[in-house]
């Protein structure tokens, strides 16, 4: 039995999210503040045992804030199980519990907690007249937590997701129309306190790894002693009867030094000396107090743990982080290990955040080695080491929106073939695609290499800032990879970046042509061929996705970057490619030359020598703040970020200015400034906000990319 779906609606970050999970292991990943240990507490307040009773307790703070007022909204947590075993114990579990008694057997049920208004608003409510706003507004205006209930229920039968049925079963806000009675056909039958599915099932959490010293040093998280503690119910009474009787020796013994013999004594004199006899104590003894039960006796042990490679073994305080976090989660598992042996009908591990502090190769050996065969594990991670060797089929992706989070499955509606293609292909540098807030996808080093240097150098911010991963997919193929940004999977902009190839030169054969210019006429057209094949591939593929956008170099990278004004950058590294001087002066006269045929033939020369990869870090020493980008590259990253916000924008200007002061301009831009505080503060708009700027600076660079937005 392992979970197959959670739905979420309402609860904290989670306006409306389905998570699907697989059996064996799952990666759930995400950036901070997106709602993983949300999830993970979701599913706690329905199968953790020790969390049940919160489930009973929440507050208005557990509502998704998108909502604005939360008062009438109901929060919907639904966990729904497959594949059930046929065993009769298991089967009658949940039929009288959570299953759907049309199927036999049950293979799949579901287990519901609902936070609603308790019966009597319900009954209100469902009194209203058909758009009576005012009546709704009364009634809800008095709503408190405390109208409202925690239910359970089992075998609903609908999709709690769907908006509609939202409206459906809880009510219709805007057109004021509820009902009161429960449907059990759809939302499930109540289920009564007794028949809890956590107690029937081995659920162990283990929370993120962030302060496990100090929790090794309380006595109610120390995982140590939980272990003891439940080996301490096992032992043998006989067997450690003699064990017992050593402790009360070993007391008396300590009761019986002399030192602490005359230090009791002198107590009671001193006591006596101050005093007097009268208000003195009656008796006055010092004794050992070294319990003599198992329980407590076991508790007393302390872990020493020794590092790889050294001989001395020392406390946890002693160990580093990484280790310390190693034994914790050892210690973890181990629980999990004893509860497991209890034969539960399923067994499930959640695991926040393993990675904290741990050895990139520990985390994907931590990985690929906890694999229990009869337990679901969910892991969260910000790891791109873990979710380079998770299957994409088992990941989910939650990407944060304004007030909630939504959860995206990368390989949903996809076939084994294709995602099989995928996984191969998502190592550990490009599983970042599947953190990223927006991805532009290129497929040569010197993008890699040089679009995020001109974006740092010339906007002043880095493309990780705003979110933006460059992927270099090289000979892999965009649509093997951008199948992933869809409706139905990961829904995030996606820009595609690549060359046209267009001919530098003129391709037509004419009979005057030398064999060598026949060669590279050739040469020229049969690349300009395949850039046209190329365009109308990715153009027929990303039709209808509006999660895609291509995004073409008119001929190739270097070319249009050579052409978009930057002849110079080029130039000031020609002598760092070639060594003869006839030959460094003919590159530097034809790099300037305004013919493209002549001044493209010679930068593809040169990035060929040098190799494209190395030859663009050579360029990238060169950019600067006056460095213009080509429009194909702007365009790509304001796609793939069409929400910049207004202090990444208001930092784009002070770049600009401090560059340009740093570089001696003497403008005054303090009116200017005035008027970016203002566009800060929402009270210009940005088309103001550019004019402002451009009065004082005549085609900036800066304003090639601001003016796309």
């Amino acid at each position: 039995m392992y979970i197959s779906n959670v739905s979420i609606v309402n609860y904290k970050s989670f306006k409306n999210a389905k998570f699907s999970f697989k059996e064996g292991i799952n990666t759930i990943i995400g950036e901070n503040g997106s709602g993983k240990t949300n999830l993970f507490r979701a599913i706690r307040l329905l199968l953790d045992d020790n969390l049940l009773r919160m489930a009973y307790k929440l507050n208005k703070d557990d509502f998704n804030r998108h909502l604005g007022p939360w008062q009438g909204h109901w929060i919907i947590i639904s966990i729904e199980f497959s594949d059930l075993s046929p065993d009769e114990e298991i089967q009658a579990l949940f039929v009288h519990g959570t299953g759907d008694v049309t199927e036999e057997p049950l293979t799949k049920a579901t287990y519901t907690l609902l936070f609603r208004p308790k019966p009597d608003i319900r009954i209100r409510l469902s009194e209203l007249a058909e758009g009576d706003t005012a009546g709704l507004e009364a009634i809800l205006d008095e709503l408190s937590i405390d109208d409202y209930e925690t239910k359970f229920t089992g075998k609903s039968t609908v999709d709690f997701n769907d908006e509609n049925v939202y409206k459906d079963i809880v009510g219709d806000f805007e057109s004021v129309k509820f009902s009161y009675l429960d449907d059990a056909s759809k939302i499930g039958i109540l289920i009564p306190h007794q028949l809890s599915i956590s107690r029937e099932v081995s659920f162990t959490f283990i929370k993120a790894l962030r302060d496990v010293v100090s929790d090794f040093h309380n006595n109610r998280t120390n995982p140590l002693l939980t272990l003891l503690k439940a080996k301490s119910e096992d032992i043998d009474e006989d067997e450690y009867a003699n064990i017992s009787e050593q402790v009360s020796t070993l007391n008396e013994s300590i009761e019986q030094l002399q030192d602490v013999l005359d230090i009791t004594d002198n107590i009671s004199q001193t006591i006596k000396e101050t005093v007097g006899e009268t208000y003195s104590p009656s008796s006055l003894s010092i004794k050992s107090s070294l319990s003599d039960e198992a329980n407590k006796l076991l508790q007393s042990l302390k872990l020493f743990i020794g590092e790889p490679g050294e001989d001395y073994e020392g406390g946890i305080h002693e160990l580093s982080l990484g280790g310390a976090n190693l034994i914790y989660l050892t210690l973890k598992l181990l629980e999990f290990k004893y509860q497991k042996a209890n034969e539960t009908f399923a067994n499930f591990l959640l695991i926040e955040e393993p990675e904290a502090h741990i050895h990139t190769h520990i985390q994907k050996t931590l990985f690929d080695k906890l694999d229990y065969g009869d337990t679901q594990i969910i892991y969260s991670t910000h790891s791109t080491q873990i979710s380079e060797v998770s299957n994409l089929s088992n990941i989910n992706v939650l990407s944060k929106k304004a007030n909630y989070a939504v959860a995206y499955q990368p390989a949903n509606g996809l076939d084994e073939l294709r995602i099989t293609k995928l996984e191969r292909y998502l190592d550990a540098i490009r599983t970042n695609l599947l953190f990223a807030k927006g991805v532009i996808l290129v497929e040569g080093d010197a993008e890699e290499i040089l679009i995020p240097t001109l974006i740092k150098k010339v906007l002043g911010f880095s493309l990780d800032e705003i979110g933006v991963s460059i992927i270099n997919i090289r000979s892999t193929g965009f649509t093997n990879i951008a199948d992933i940004f869809h409706d139905d999977r990961i829904q995030r902009n996606c820009a595609i970046l690549t060359d046209l190839d267009t001919s530098i030169t003129e391709v037509a054969i004419q009979d005057e042509d030398s064999e060598e210019v026949k060669k590279y006429k050739t040469k020229c057209y049969n690349s300009q061929r395949k850039g046209l094949e190329r365009q109308a591939s990715i153009t027929d593929y990303i039709n209808d996705n509006n999660w895609l956008e291509a995004f073409y170099a008119h001929h190739t990278f270097e070319v249009d970057f050579l052409m978009a004004n930057n002849a110079q950058i080029v130039v000031d590294i020609v002598d760092q490619v070639y060594t003869d001087p006839d030959t460094i002066a003919l590159a530097e006269t034809e790099l300037v030359s305004n013919d493209v045929a002549i001044a493209g033939k010679r930068i593809l020369t040169m990035a060929k020598q040098e190799g494209k990869g190395w030859f663009a870090i050579l360029l990238g020493s060169n950019i600067n703040f006056n460095t213009a980008i080509p429009t194909y590259i702007l365009q790509a990253v304001q796609f793939a970020t069409p929400n910049i916000n207004r202090e990444v924008i208001t930092e784009i200007f002070n770049h600009r200015i401090k560059e340009r002061l740093s570089n001696g301009d003497d403008l005054d831009f303090n009116d200017f400034k005035i008027n970016l505080v203002r566009y800060r503060n929402r009270e210009i708009e940005l088309r103001e906000i550019i004019d402002s700027f451009e009065t004082l600076v005549l085609d900036d660079r800066g304003l090639d990319f601001l003016r796309l937005f």
